[in-house]
């Protein structure tokens, strides 16, 4: 069995945790509270900065054959998913140049950012935000919202395009080929520090 297939088998139940949260359920239903969604988007958004910098510390040790796929991936993180909090922000009232970090964010970001200093390891890390979004999206899609804003949110996860770079990051953990009880515990940490996102401050 390759790694990235035991790391989605010890997700799952982490994932349907998320799935379950009144957070990730309320934009499933399109009802959630307006100020619920503008603190989650403020949190993200300095969230996806600092993912930025995990894909560009990787990418500095990255062997040739997975360069591109890093470059890719900080450049669909800094101009798709921060073009989508952009947008939202002004619909939600987020003051996005204002925000500071809330526990949860700080905790996750500061996990990434060190687990990156170990390339197979960092990949690992990293894995739970990309798969987590990519399932959560699809799962979402299957019944999208009615409201607007909320469709939007469940469309950009559920993309074609961001379930393929979710792909790549699962083929290149089993290329890097990391220590599997290391990732398998880093993986987990990831997860659990993506459920306790979910509860913004």
């Amino acid at each position: 069995m390759s790694i990235s297939t035991e790391l989605h088998a010890i997700g799952r139940p982490l994932l349907e945790a998320q799935l379950a949260h009144p957070t990730v359920a309320g934009i499933g239903r399109g009802d959630l509270e307006e100020k619920v969604f503008r603190s989650w988007l403020e949190q993200d958004w300095l969230f996806l900065h600092d993912y930025v910098r995990v894909f560009a510390r990787l990418a500095w040790q990255a062997p040739a054959a997975h360069l591109g796929d890093l470059v890719d991936l900080a450049h669909t993180t800094f101009h798709d998913e921060l073009s989508l909090h952009r947008s939202l922000s002004a619909e939600f009232g987020a003051d996005l140049d204002g925000a500071v970090k809330g526990p949860a964010c700080a905790a996750y970001t500061a996990f990434l950012l060190e687990s990156a200093a170990n390339y197979a390891e960092g990949l690992a890390a990293l894995y739970p935000c990309m798969w987590g979004y990519s399932t959560l999206g699809q799962i979402l899609a299957e019944n999208k919202p009615a409201e607007p804003r909320y469709r939007a949110w469940v469309d950009t996860y559920a993309d074609p395009g961001f379930a393929a770079l979710t792909r790549r990051i699962a083929e290149m953990i089993d290329e890097a080929a990391p220590d599997r009880p290391r990732a398998k515990e880093l993986f987990t940490e990831g997860m659990r520090h993506e459920l306790a996102f979910w509860d913004v401050p």
